[in-house]
Formats: structure tokens, sequence, C-alpha cells
């Protein structure tokens, strides 16, 4: 008996780290997509979202790019650009807000969740906050959006922030809003139902649901896919 045990779980354990293993994989693969630099300037061509080794400038997240499968690539700090983008994943530089320390990169990458008029921003990882080594990698974390975002492709969101997937920072994703990453601010237990409100003001009904408490900071995700729903149905 001891013995069948103790194999259902090493086989349990090869099928986890076979997991990790692709999971990591697909963090590192070349995607199709876009980024605009500070000057407004946009290139398009193949982007690593969450490159392995040291970026450019300390303390800033970083991206690689290549125009094509048979060029070189480069990396790219978060200070050169304004927002990149990975299909429907849109990203954008943002700097730890001013009562929060990032603890890896304090300019990094933030996930565009909701671009609203009042947007939804999300990041990974960070003790106290938000946090770089952040890790919400395209394609994997599901977020949902209803708009490109910093000139970007395409539309809706997905979730897994940029700049410097693996490493570090804990697993924990922080939710941020503001019209702009400059002056955004944690979304908590204690502001999400005047916050998300105002995000949705759109679906009334929606809306009324978030009041009656059926909605809360640990459900969020349910509420942006219904969010997202819902206004893909007025299209």
């Amino acid at each position: 008996m001891y013995q069948n045990s103790e194999l259902v779980m090493r086989s349990i354990l090869i099928i986890l780290f076979f997991m990790l293993c692709f999971v990591s994989a697909k963090s590192q693969k070349w995607q199709q997509g876009s980024f605009t630099d500070v000057k407004g300037n946009r290139e398009t061509g193949l982007i690593r979202a969450n490159p392995s080794g040291k970026g450019p400038i300390k303390g800033e997240g970083f991206i690689e790019f290549k125009e094509n499968e048979k060029t070189n690539p480069y990396k790219l700090s978060a200070s050169d650009l304004r927002s990149y983008v990975i299909g429907q994943d849109s990203f954008v530089v943002a700097h730890a807000p001013a009562n929060e320390s990032w603890t890896k990169e304090e300019t990094d990458f933030v996930k565009v969740v909701l671009d609203e008029p009042v947007k939804l921003f999300m990041a990974k990882g960070g003790k106290g906050g938000g946090g770089s080594g952040f890790g919400i990698t395209p394609g994997i974390s599901a977020g949902y959006g209803s708009g490109g975002y910093g000139g970007g492709i395409g539309g809706g969101i997905g979730i897994n922030l940029g700049g410097g997937g693996g490493r570090g920072g804990s697993s924990k994703t922080t939710y941020y809003y503001g019209e702009t990453t400059a002056g955004m601010k944690r979304l908590t237990d204690e502001n999400f139902e005047d916050i998300m409100s105002d995000i949705m003001g759109d679906e009334p009904d929606l809306v009324d649901q978030i009041h009656e408490h059926k909605y809360n900071l640990k459900s969020i995700d349910k509420l942006i896919a219904k969010f997202d729903e819902l206004q893909k149905a007025r299209q």
C-alpha cells in the first residue's frame, strides 16, 4: 500500500514538473506584437515579454524585440517605451505609486485590464503592492478588456505583467485604477464597490449587482468577464 502511494505521489510530481516547464517555456516564447516608444513611434514585429537576464537599466522592467525571425533581438527598457501590445494583451509603463514600493523594478509594465475613462490596471508580485518580476504572461492568465490602449493593436486585455517575468516577487495579484498610470491607486476591499461601479457605469444592472455585494475583490475575474460579455453584446 505504501509503495503504491509513493508511486502515485511521484507520478503527480512528475506531471507538475512538466506543467511548470510548459508554462515557463510559453512565457519565454516570441509572439507577434508591437511597441510604441516615448516619441510615439510604433514598431511591429516579435516580442518576448518575459525575458530572463538583466535589463538595460537597473530598476526597470524590459522586453526583447526583433523585426522578424531572421533579425537579431534587442532589449528595450521600460523608460524607452510608452506601451506594448501582444495580440489582445496591452501593457503600459508605470511607476510604483507614491505610497508603495515594488520589490525589483520601480518602473515596469502593468496590464490594462479595462480600458475605460477610469482604467483598471493589473500587476502581479511585490511586497505591499504591485511589484516587479510581475509575470502576467500573455495567453496564460486570463483577463478582459473593452479596448486597445497606448497606440496598440486590437482590443481586449489578457493578464500577466511585462518587464521580467520570473525575476522574483510574489504571485499576489494587485489591481490599480486611475485615468492614467501616473495617478493610479490600489483597488481595495474598502473602495471596490465605488470604484468598480464607476468603471462599469455603462452596465447599470451589473452596477446593481456590485452594490448588492454579489462581487468583491476576490471574485473580480468573474465580474470583469461578465462586463466584457455585456460590452461585446452591445457591439
